[in-house]
């Protein structure tokens, strides 16, 4: 007798515990429930988004610092270069320039009177 007691009662629990679980999760599945535990992603997804964007903003300012340091951008600026590195400067845009005109002189080949359209299909 008592055999048969302790199993009903087992089985008994196991049927609540098993109806508590089923209506649970039926619960969870509701589209209001769907609904909500979306937005809490998307929320959390947002927050996470804007720390990985602060966190790189941050790098950046940092590795431009270290930059600025190294190739000693943030010393005070004076009304003028450096002589070395005015000419470098200098020469450096009148090698550009001259490259430029030299790779961009077509002169050549076409009319001056006709404008090259470069987004024509040829």
């Amino acid at each position: 007798m008592f055999r048969r007691t302790f199993w009903f009662t087992a089985g008994a629990a196991a049927g609540v515990w098993a109806t508590t679980k089923v209506h649970t999760k039926l619960r969870q599945l509701t589209p209001e429930s769907l609904a909500a535990q979306a937005a809490n992603k998307a929320v959390d997804a947002g927050h996470r988004l804007k720390d990985f964007a602060l966190d790189v903003r941050a790098g950046m300012a940092q590795r431009e610092s270290e930059l600025g340091e190294v190739l000693g951008l943030d010393a005070p600026a004076g009304p003028e270069l450096p002589a070395n590195r005015r000419l470098a400067v200098e020469a450096r845009a009148d090698r550009r320039s001259d490259e430029y005109r030299q790779d961009h002189d077509h002169s050549d080949r076409f009319n001056s009177r006709t404008p090259h359209n470069r987004n024509e299909d040829h």
